[in-house]
């Protein structure tokens, strides 16, 4: 099976998740509800989605021009997070694509929806089902990518460090406002923040605007937002949080589903935006190049913003996780 028959299987495979029926749909997003409840049906189509675009023939083709695809097959391990829906699939189809075999310890709080695009695979390609495998330990393997939290990756540095590795810690995204934006613009910047609940990497958790900026416009401007806090887990996070922020005396901005609060760490909680005032460009620049590796991408118009508003969740095959290459890596291993 060489790397044009894998390049057209996965062009198969997103026409065939574009083409899911609505029962089907339905079906499979309870079930990955049941194990996860910040997977809703809005956010499983929106994962999906996303991997139809990656799927697209001439993406993939475009993605993988670039590098000579080894002949030899690797065994690569992959530990995946579970935050978001099918979080880990980059990864998955990255070993794939250059022909590797890839052993998979999933995350149990995102099992349903691999394992169902995995059979809508090797339905359409058999010669897959040899590549992939799962287990609880990672054994016998030649090389891992393995993604998790700041704390996890202690471990991971510790139990993989001999091997061939990328290992992702916590990352999170950024936005910045210059007082400038239009209501329609800071509307789509919502989009950022509150796809997936705030949960991803890619979400925006911190703001920096500009010193005397006021946040009545961008409030209003997330009003068709307000559901969010219909839902249980985000809506207990959500009072969880002012609770402690008014235990505490921390001064905050509450629109009822969402608070912003002045903070100069970058990774907030859930229901809460961070923001931070910057003087000018030049101070700007600094502040994001001290905090550049907590950060995933930044969001905003012009440089140094490199993805623009409502973006951020949409990643194209080449934008790789914390700026390493996913390819590179599986392409050059000894």
């Amino acid at each position: 099976m060489n790397v044009h028959v894998r390049i057209n299987a996965f062009s198969a495979l997103g026409q065939s998740l574009k083409g899911l029926n609505f029962t089907d749909f339905q079906s499979l997003a309870e079930q990955a509800a049941r194990e996860n409840p910040w997977f809703t049906k809005d956010n499983v189509r929106m994962a999906l989605d996303g991997i139809v675009e990656f799927l697209q023939k001439d993406k993939l083709e475009q993605w993988t021009a670039p590098y000579i695809i080894p002949t030899e097959s690797k065994k690569v391990a992959l530990v995946m997070a579970g935050n978001i829906p099918l979080v880990g699939f980059h990864d998955l189809l990255s070993v794939l694509i250059c022909g590797h075999s890839a052993l998979i310890k999933l995350s149990s709080k995102d099992s349903v929806l691999l394992k169902y695009i995995l059979n809508k695979l090797f339905e359409l390609e058999p010669s897959f089902r040899s590549k992939v495998e799962f287990a609880e330990q990672l054994k016998n393997f030649d090389a891992v990518i393995a993604t998790g939290s700041d704390n996890s990756a202690r471990y991971f540095d510790y139990y993989f460090g001999k091997y061939p590795n990328i290992i992702r810690k916590n990352r999170t995204s950024v936005a910045i406002l210059t007082g400038h934006e239009k209501t329609e613009t800071l509307h789509t910047l919502g989009i950022d923040v509150f796809s997936y609940f705030g949960l991803g990497c890619r979400n925006i958790s911190k703001l920096y605007v500009p010193e005397g900026y006021t946040f009545d416009t961008l409030f209003k401007s997330w009003e068709p937002y307000q559901p969010v806090i219909h839902h249980h887990k985000y809506c207990n996070n959500y009072d969880y949080q002012k609770s402690i922020m008014l235990i505490n005396g921390v001064a905050f901005l509450d629109n009822g589903f969402v608070m912003l609060q002045e903070n100069s760490k970058m990774v907030s909680p859930i229901s809460v935006v961070y923001y931070e005032y910057y003087k000018d460009k030049n101070e700007l620049t600094e502040k994001l190049t001290i905090a550049g590796d907590k950060i995933q991408c930044i969001v905003g118009n012009g440089t140094p913003a490199t993805v623009p508003f409502g973006k951020a969740q949409c990643p194209e095959l080449w934008d790789y996780a914390d700026q390493v290459n996913t390819l590179q890596f599986l392409t050059s291993l000894p």
